[in-house]
């Protein structure tokens, strides 16, 4: 298994990249940040300044969505990027949760988002697209290679994963769940004539070390309400009684609303709703033999990278135990 790192881009932005040069040091492989510019900085500044400090960490939003830039746009960040450091970017991309509501404006549909990944993917690699109804290409990527792993949750997006996407993003370590979305994914992939081993499967979820549960839950307990901003829009579309697992909605029937002045940061006021069993289920905590059991788990259901929010009051404490405890 991989295994990455998740940062908000809270400035200082010198603070970000040193975490992820220390987390390359410890044996991470990926360096992933949220992208929404509004509530934090503008990450792919900042992707620059950390591909320069690192030697082969891999970095990308998680996750960036296709209705804040143009396409075209959001490629030749990626082949700049790309092109200056020997293809070590990856874009995590999904429908969009804050960086579009925060601006009053919807997520986008999984049409646009097909549409999204196909032109991106094309572009970044140098090869000529459809945009705008226009024939579009970089003529100066070279040898670029991008590959689009996709976040979501609901039947509808688990097919376009497995139909399109090059990987998955699962951004809860339930296993139940993990079971599910996989098992759709690649079911999906290969009713499309794909080789579902062909597709990484990530899962991105808090994580905590330590010993005490009690703080650990309050500290991580953000987790559940930002993942329930996606579970409402799914019950909303499918229903209380729909396709989507019982595991994954039932815990939202007392969500009032979300503030997302406090989104992804412990002791978000509007996760109240959040049992304990949700962020046992959702997050790894406890101490370092407990992430070893259920990183094991998730390994036998066909997780290839877990990717690790590091949004609580311990982050360098975690960061250094998976660095010297479990990816050592």
């Amino acid at each position: 298994m991989d295994f990455g790192i998740v940062l908000q881009t809270d400035p200082p932005a010198r603070a970000v990249i040193d975490r992820l040069v220390e987390a390359e040091s410890l044996g991470f492989g990926y360096g992933w940040t949220f992208d929404s510019h509004v509530l934090w900085q503008e990450p792919f500044v900042i992707y620059s300044q950390i591909l320069a400090s690192t030697s082969h960490l891999i970095v990308g939003p998680m996750v960036t969505n296709p209705a804040t830039r143009d396409w075209s746009v959001i490629a030749s960040l990626f082949a700049t990027l790309n092109d200056m450091y020997g293809n070590r970017t990856v874009c995590g991309i999904g429908r969009g949760d804050s960086a579009r509501r925060v601006i009053g404006q919807p997520p986008a549909n999984l049409a646009t988002l097909s549409d999204a990944m196909r032109v991106i993917k094309d572009l970044a690699e140098g090869r000529e697209t459809d945009h705008h109804g226009v024939p579009v290409r970089i003529p100066w990527v070279r040898d670029g290679k991008l590959e689009i792993w996709m976040a979501g949750y609901g039947p509808k997006a688990l097919k376009l994963v497995g139909e399109q996407a090059d990987g998955f993003i699962l951004q809860t370590a339930d296993p139940d769940i993990a079971r599910w979305t996989i098992g759709a994914v690649r079911e999906a992939a290969t009713a499309a004539g794909r080789d579902p081993s062909d597709i990484t499967f990530c899962v991105a979820a808090p994580a905590y070390v330590g010993d005490d549960l009690a703080h650990q839950r309050d500290q991580l307990r953000w987790f559940g309400g930002m993942v329930g901003n996606h579970v409402a829009d799914l019950v909303a579309r499918y229903g209380e009684s729909g396709p989507v697992p019982h595991a994954l909605t039932d815990y939202i029937r007392d969500r009032e609303g979300y503030d997302y002045a406090h989104h992804g940061r412990a002791g978000n006021p509007s996760t109240d709703f959040v049992p304990d069993s949700i962020v046992d289920r959702f997050c790894l905590l406890g101490p370092v033999s407990a992430h070893a059991d259920r990183l094991a788990e998730l390994t036998e259901i066909g997780v290839d990278n877990f990717a690790i929010y590091l949004m609580h009051d311990q982050p360098a404490e975690t960061m250094r135990a998976y660095g010297n405890k479990v990816i050592g």
